[in-house]
């Protein structure tokens, strides 16, 4: 699954668009990318947060489809469960998040040239929206799909 030099193929930002063959999303797709469209800037969700939010698939399968269509969405709002930035994609990751105010944790002394992580505790999101203990009673995080 990986490019040469361990990065995964599909990288996040590589197309703006979804790959030329999938001239339509598959429906799972469709779903995980509303979510990460609903995850508010500064923000994240886990591959698992937004599986079990879906009530669908798992962390490998968002991963999956974060990959393959995810070029288009806020990415990087979605994230390994330890907060580490992917493989690859941290100088972008890092752009996006210190624009957006995304909460990190700061590499110690010790780990000269690391990259920051995400501090988890305080950035992750729970599918509420901010201010808003309802979610207009659909149980859906944002509006209406923008990805068809």
């Amino acid at each position: 699954m990986g490019k040469a030099g361990g990065a995964p193929e599909g990288l996040p930002g590589d197309a703006e668009e979804p790959p030329a063959q999938a001239a339509e999303l598959p429906a799972y797709a469709e779903r995980v990318l509303d979510v990460a469209d609903a995850i508010p800037p500064g923000r994240v969700m886990t591959y698992g947060d937004v599986a079990e939010w879906l009530d669908e698939g798992g962390p490998r399968q968002v991963g999956r489809v974060m990959a393959l269509y995810g070029g288009a969405a806020p990415w990087w709002r979605v994230v390994r469960a330890d907060g580490t930035l992917l493989p690859g994609a941290e100088p972008r990751a890092l752009a996006h998040y210190r624009e957006e105010g995304t909460p990190l944790r700061q590499a110690g002394p010790a780990s000269e040239g690391h990259v920051p992580r995400i501090d988890m505790r305080r950035a992750r999101w729970d599918g509420v929206p901010d201010g808003d203990a309802d979610d207009g009673g659909d149980g859906a995080p944002g509006g209406a799909g923008t990805h068809t």
